[in-house]
């Protein structure tokens, strides 16, 4: 694919190509029927995955309950020296496309765990939990033939790998857990968070549009996770399927939640009762969402690093989600003159082509600053017609005449100096004497793998 020449010639076209639309519409949404037949039949196995409602069912504990056992397994303060931690571990074969993983409790004497717990029956459940996760993904993605879990750690204690603010982590061939986590998983999420997790293994680089395709798993299992993660998809749902969308957000974080308890207050949200109508009307938002988180993944899948370049330049962490709505879906309604939309998609470009989130230490949402600037400097009040405009301008920069993404990035230089930046994260974490064996290799492979790539742009 040849770049387009400068960045005018991209922007100059958005508003002639979209008038063009308005009459290529219904061929091209014929031919991308065609094109992405493939994504049907994944979208109606996950649709049948997920289609029992589970969410609607009781919870299988209540807020007390689970305060009660979340108290005796907070993550606690990490013992000085980790190599002197006595380590309760099992090798298990997980069967085909994973092969034999170690499941581990280090610290399980010196943490107490053995008063209260049998250790072997822990490693047990563990490995049967997994075996259940491993099934329900590759049922799921076909196409991922193998997942590179080596380890799973059931971590008792807080530090950098696993924050106390973390449910879990992926780290390099690896699983981190907290107890705490394990429990709220089971009894609550539906294993929500090991499903996330064990997705994470399979990805190629790093980035956000890792975490929109892990909630995306989540979001289809259950719409409650389309609230706790709204920065992920809030945008496509208000202009493309719910405008109520943010009424509806506000009315389920406005509940009150008990600030002096363990259980924290999104898994307080998640679990307090709330209106079963909305819940159902998001629900079905999801299953119209399928085609579009089918081509998330394809899209992350097929351009791995460019998809986090441009997640991170936009600041948006729902960046993927958005173009693949702008490929896939017919453009929201839009009644604004001609001149208010050239207006328009020059803040935004001005925006959007912003490089301060790469080259500086902090990070702007490049979608939000260009809706304020169009709602205070054109005085456009209806956020519908702000978004409108943003989706619009996000089809005539990325979407090429035949439906294709255009990753073009202006400037190669920034995008070399994105991975590089990347690398030198991967390598300092790589040194981290709290790393396995298993992850240190996993984090050398990840690092050669990102040297190679570096060599081809």
């Amino acid at each position: 694919m040849l770049p387009l020449r400068g960045r005018g010639s991209k922007f100059n076209s958005c508003l002639q190509k979209e008038e063009l639309l308005i009459h290529q519409e219904p061929i091209a949404r014929k031919c991308r029927v065609q094109r992405h037949a493939g994504l049907f039949i994944v979208c109606a196995v996950l649709g049948s995955w997920f289609s029992t409602d589970s969410w609607a069912a009781p919870n299988q504990v209540g807020i007390g309950e689970l305060q009660r056992l979340i108290a005796d397994h907070l993550p606690q303060r990490a013992i000085h020296d980790l190599k002197s931690l006595d380590v309760l571990d099992r090798d298990v074969d997980l069967g085909k496309g994973v092969g034999t993983v170690n499941f581990s409790i280090p610290g399980f004497k010196a943490y107490g765990c053995d008063k209260c717990h049998q250790g072997a029956q822990l490693l047990n459940t563990a490995a049967e939990r997994m075996r259940a996760v491993l099934a329900r993904l590759q049922s799921l993605f076909p196409d991922i033939s193998t997942v590179p879990l080596k380890q799973y750690i059931i971590q008792p204690w807080a530090d950098e790998l696993l924050s106390p603010r973390q449910f879990a982590h992926t780290t390099f061939d690896t699983i981190r857990i907290f107890p705490r986590t394990i429990i709220v998983d089971s009894r609550v999420y539906g294993n929500a968070t090991h499903l996330h997790e064990t997705l994470h293994l399979t990805q190629e680089f790093v980035g956000s549009p890792n975490e929109l395709e892990a909630y995306g798993l989540n979001i289809r299992s259950d719409p409650r996770f389309l609230l706790l993660n709204y920065p992920y998809f809030g945008d496509v749902v208000t202009a493309y399927f719910l405008p109520a969308f943010p009424r509806i957000l506000k009315d389920f974080f406005a509940r009150p939640v008990k600030e002096n308890l363990d259980v924290s207050r999104e898994v307080q949200w998640f679990m307090n009762p709330f209106d079963q109508g909305e819940l159902q009307s998001l629900s079905h938002v999801v299953n119209k969402m399928e085609l579009l988180l089918a081509e998330v993944t394809r899209l992350l899948r097929q351009h791995p690093i460019r998809t986090s370049y441009w997640s991170e330049q936009t600041g948006n962490v729902g960046f993927l989600l958005e173009i693949a709505a702008v490929k896939l879906l017919p453009l929201p309604a839009l009644d604004v003159s001609r001149d208010m939309r050239m207006k328009a998609f020059t803040i935004i470009h001005k925006q959007m082509n912003k490089t301060d989130n790469l080259r500086l230490g902090y990070v702007i949402d490049r979608k939000k600053e260009s809706l304020l600037t169009l709602k205070y400097q054109l005085k456009l009040e209806d956020p519908l017609t702000r978004l409108s405009l943003y989706f619009r301008y996000l089809k005539g920069r990325f979407i090429g005449p035949g439906g294709e993404v255009r990753w073009v990035v202006d400037d190669p230089e920034d995008l070399i100096a994105f991975m590089e930046k990347k690398l030198r994260g991967i390598s300092k974490m790589a040194q981290s004497d709290k790393l396995t064996v298993v992850e240190k290799e996993g984090a050398n492979h990840l690092i050669e793998t990102i040297k190679q790539k570096l060599k081809d742009f």
